[in-house]
């Protein structure tokens, strides 16, 4: 069994109450005389370590805790001594010169002191003295040169932040605790906060411009660090001398002084202006809501039946974001579960929705937007521009492609015999527009469905522009959105479209070419497009 078994064994043996016997004394001091370490002693004999410094300083080795053994009392010998300032020399670091000797580093920085080769920190008179010279307008890099100190640490001397035992505190009042990992803030009277205020979410977000942003505050602190007046930092950021003035007197730290970070957290903190939701509190205004709720509404119907049967009452009166707010939104609740699972979506938190321009492009090839069709095709003048799009079967299994010219109202069918993917239609398209003259092949435009994914080979294939209509915007089409509604006439919804093929689409298209049409003055498309074709 080796030494740490034996150990193990021994201390789940020992209980807790348990006296160290004589023999255990003797053996600690030999184990102790042969490692030279108190804790691996303490393994071996199966003791706490508390107990094992304990019986170290009543031995005369060491130190009187963990914290102390820079200052031990053993004596090592001028061949470790040597071997160190060797290890030194070759490193240039007394942590790795520790390392390759195998000797406690705060010994190994004690030598090197004595040497002066290191110096012992001198903490508040080095961070005095860097402070003094950043404030004659010297450069940090030149600063931590001549004070001797690690650039990071000038930088977290420069924004105000000091270490702590095992963490730092920062001039906002958040205090990190590297070893545990826990991050607490606190106001200036030293109460604790469970979470942070403001929320990172609130220091990023850009109000107005009128609002002093985090590079301009970091501006203000170079400046005056620099020497520069307030109207001098004015001039540079185009601001009042009076606002640069207001800024640096109402958000400098507790000791005075101005840092971009805390300034920046103070304003943002000053700035929002809390009070309880209306629907927070219990009344009518609440019961009016929930019973609306309750009877399958909508908020924005609630809202406005409330103003129709409180006229004159301002209390009875509320928006309907309002009630939106109260539902999905946690801190700012009021109404119960159950009725905010009344709502007809039947969702518990509010869905994303992203704006036209923050969309991710539908297709992989660039697309067309329909505001860049040419006004010859707006006004309907020139012939030979078609909209499209599908009319699609029972469980969207089948689809059949409809092409409506914009100018005579001519339509054509195409036919997909096995599915509608944006291959089959692309040729579907293809081979119903090659049969057109080129007179009549001048662009499509289309909605963003995904069947039209292979556009730009349709587009090298047939010599027409294709323009794609915004994101839920039938009306862009409204040609063929008329269209597709006649064509349900002779295709009912909830059918299967491949059972028609290309004979039963041809006879279709002959009939509705054949109607006549009030936008035509009652001609028809067939007769209106023979016109434009005959002409000269």
């Amino acid at each position: 069994m080796s030494v740490f078994s034996e150990n193990r064994l021994t201390r789940s043996l020992r209980s807790r109450g348990a006296r160290i016997t004589v023999e255990e004394k003797q053996r600690f001091a030999v184990v102790l005389g042969q490692t030279g370490r108190v804790k691996d002693a303490a393994q071996v004999i199966g003791i706490s370590l508390p107990t094992a410094y304990q019986l170290a300083r009543k031995y005369g080795w060491g130190s009187s805790g963990p914290g102390s053994i820079g200052r031990s009392r053993s004596k090592y010998t001028p061949e470790q001594k040597a071997a160190f300032f060797a290890a030194f020399e070759k490193h240039q670091n007394v942590s790795k010169a520790a390392g390759e000797v195998n000797i406690p580093y705060p010994t190994c920085y004690l030598w090197a002191a004595e040497a002066g080769l290191k110096t012992i920190r001198r903490g508040a008179r080095q961070r005095e003295e860097f402070v003094r010279l950043r404030a004659q307008g010297m450069s940090r890099r030149e600063a931590t040169e001549l004070v001797g100190i690690h650039p990071s640490t000038a930088k977290d001397w420069d924004n105000g932040v000091r270490k702590n035992g095992n963490g730092r505190v920062y001039p906002d009042g958040r205090v990190v605790n590297y070893k545990s990992g826990v991050t607490t803030y606190t106001h200036i009277a030293g109460q604790h906060q469970t979470s942070a205020s403001p929320s990172l979410r609130a220091l990023e977000q850009q109000i107005d411009a009128r609002f002093l942003s985090m590079t301009e505050r970091e501006e203000i602190y170079a400046m005056t660090v620099a020497g520069h007046s307030y109207r001098q930092i004015a001039v540079k950021l185009q601001r009042s001398p009076s606002t640069i003035s207001r800024e640096v007197r109402r958000n400098c730290s507790i000791g005075g002084a101005y840092y971009p970070h805390t300034a920046h957290r103070q304003a943002v903190a000053r700035r929002s202006r809390p009070k309880e939701a209306k629907l927070a509190r219990p009344g009518r205004l609440r019961d009016y809501v929930a019973y609306g709720l309750r009877l399958g509404w909508s908020p924005e119907q609630v809202c406005r039946r409330m103003v129709a049967d409180h006229p004159d009452d301002l209390e009875m009166q509320v928006c309907q974001e309002t009630v939106y707010q109260s539902i999905y939104l946690q801190a700012r609740g009021g109404l119960k579960r159950e009725v905010t699972q009344a709502l007809r979506s039947g969702r518990a938190r509010r869905k994303p929705q992203k704006k036209i321009d923050e969309r991710q492009p539908r297709f992989r090839d660039g697309m067309i937007n329909i505001s860049e069709r040419p006004a010859t095709v707006e006004d309907r003048a020139v012939p030979g521009h078609w909209e499209g799009d599908l009319i699609m079967g029972a469980g969207n299994l089948s689809a059949i492609g409809t092409l409506v010219e914009r100018t005579t109202r001519f339509v054509m069918l195409v036919h997909l015999p096995r599915d509608h993917t944006a291959q089959t239609v692309r040729d579907g398209l293809i081979n119903t527009m090659l049969k057109l003259p080129e007179a009549l092949r001048g662009s499509l435009t289309w909605d963003q469905g995904i069947e039209m994914a292979l556009h730009k080979s349709f587009s090298a294939a047939t010599d027409m522009d294709v323009y794609f209509c915004d994101p839920h915007s039938p009306w862009q089409r409204g040609s063929n959105e008329n269209t597709n509604g006649l064509l349900r006439q002779y295709f009912p919804k909830s059918t299967d479209l491949s059972q028609y093929g290309p004979e039963d689409l041809e006879q279709v298209a002959i009939l509705l070419n054949g109607r006549p049409r009030k936008s035509l003055d009652w001609k028809t498309p067939a007769e209106r497009l023979h016109e434009l074709l005959s002409e000269p």
